[in-house]
């Protein structure tokens, strides 16, 4: 039976999305930020640099990103791209990638971060409803059971499991994966 909350698998999704944050919050997981990547307009012709905007704070979980802050609790994101905050060094012409990377610490550090915070950028807001129902993408109800898709090219795993294991990992790393 479907009621405004959806199935009884989308409910059960926000239960273990809940659970999972909270068991993060009790344990002071470290976060990270979350942000978009914003390429200002020229203004009088005048280019300026791309910067950062925050959106708040997040848990990575494998493939997702569970809101840990006021701005993002109860919402969850598919992972995409990370950068570390640090002096974004000058410009090497190595590689292409390189200079990207070079290009995102950059407009991290313009974004006022932390040092040496982790900021993920570009990741895609999953709406926890009925959206989800047969969904190809990243977290899907599948028989009305929550399920993840860890990667584009893997088939999927129960919600439930994956996010036993991840948050495990993260409340008691395994030893020397910290040090």
């Amino acid at each position: 039976m479907v009621d405004q909350g959806g199935t009884e698998g989308v409910r059960r999704m926000r239960d273990l999305l809940d659970a999972a944050a909270d068991r993060l919050r009790d344990a002071g997981v470290r976060d990270e930020a979350l942000a978009e990547y914003v390429e200002p307009r020229a203004v009088l012709g005048i280019r300026r640099d791309p910067t950062m905007r925050p959106l708040g704070r997040v848990w990575r979980v494998g493939a997702l990103l569970l809101g840990s802050s006021r701005e993002t609790t109860g919402r969850v994101w598919a992972t995409a791209r990370i950068t570390r905050v640090t002096d974004p060094g000058r410009t090497q012409f190595v590689s292409v990638s390189a200079e990207v990377r070079r290009a995102y610490r950059a407009a991290a550090a313009k974004g006022h971060f932390r040092e040496n915070d982790t900021v993920n950028h570009g990741a895609v807001p999953i709406p926890l409803d009925e959206t989800l129902l047969d969904a190809d993408g990243v977290l899907a109800v599948v028989d009305d059971e929550p399920v993840v898709r860890w990667s584009p090219t893997a088939g999927t795993v129960p919600l439930e499991g994956y996010l036993r294991d991840r948050v495990s990992l993260l409340v008691d790393p395994p030893r020397g994966a910290t040090d």
